[in-house]
């Protein structure tokens, strides 16, 4: 029982001690970029502010480097054909055998009867009929045309995520742990296993991160299953090893 709280003590002063010496070693980077978005839309904010959901569901603003253009969220609705978590409605109501046996087969661990719509159904259902209904939960587009050029290189090479360092020093983040996720995303995880990754830290660098990073064929049940298993093994040991992985995973081609 005393070890989850001396795991967050020793995680929060490494997050403390790397973080803040992140920013003082990366602050003429963090200038430049600041000064090359400016220079790109000088009407355009160079820092942008998001609404997200984190440990325990903790609703913060996270700081990202503007990486696309400033109505790119007004635009969401008008790509969902881009989206590679999106699974076609025509397919799954034609192809519902091949969905149901791999959400079925994602689920096998998890029994859990839900109620829904005045009926018993089991976990793995009521994500069929939700993944058909609504569409997946989480949003990440294929060759996105709302990042700009500058955004573009910022993204490939992770840079638009530095000033989240600033949201690992107030403590609304760590460093290692699963992705804070925007509203919209945060609200359709509702079941006992997708609820399970806010059971961990949020963090800048994650499990699926560094086993995913650039792979257009991860399947939303794919990301969960890695943020639950995240929040099922988080340790210093195991933070130390992600660290260690993100380095490399960093250069992987990114264009999602």
């Amino acid at each position: 029982m005393q070890g989850k709280p001396v795991h967050s003590f020793f995680k929060r002063l490494f997050d403390i001690a790397v973080s803040f010496t992140a920013l003082l070693f990366l602050s003429p980077i963090l200038l430049l970029v600041y000064a090359l978005l400016k220079l790109e839309s000088r009407e355009a904010p160079a820092i942008y502010i998001s609404k997200r959901v984190g440990s325990n569901y903790k609703i913060f603003d996270l700081y990202k480097f503007r990486s696309m253009v400033p109505d790119a969220d007004a635009k969401i609705k008008d790509l969902d054909h881009l989206n590679m978590y999106k699974s076609d409605k025509e397919d799954a109501k034609t192809d519902n055998n091949s969905d149901e046996a791999s959400l079925e087969s994602s689920s096998t661990s998890s029994k859990t009867l839900l109620f829904h719509d005045n009926e018993m159904i089991e976990e793995a259902e009521y994500l069929r009929r939700k993944m058909i209904q609504n569409g997946t939960a989480f949003k990440k587009f294929s060759s996105d045309p709302r990042i700009t050029k500058v955004g573009g290189f910022i993204r490939n090479t992770s840079i638009d995520e530095l000033p989240q360092l600033f949201n690992v020093l107030k403590g609304d983040m760590s460093l290692v742990g699963n992705r804070p996720l925007p509203l919209y995303e945060a609200e359709r995880l509702t079941t006992d296993k997708g609820s399970k990754r806010f059971l961990a830290s949020a963090g800048l660098t994650g499990h699926w991160q560094v086993t995913k990073r650039g792979k257009a064929d991860m399947t939303e049940q794919e990301r969960i299953d890695l943020d639950v298993e995240y929040a099922e093994k988080e340790s210093l040991w195991f933070d130390l090893k992600i660290i260690l992985k993100t380095f490399p995973a960093l250069f992987q081609k990114e264009n999602v």
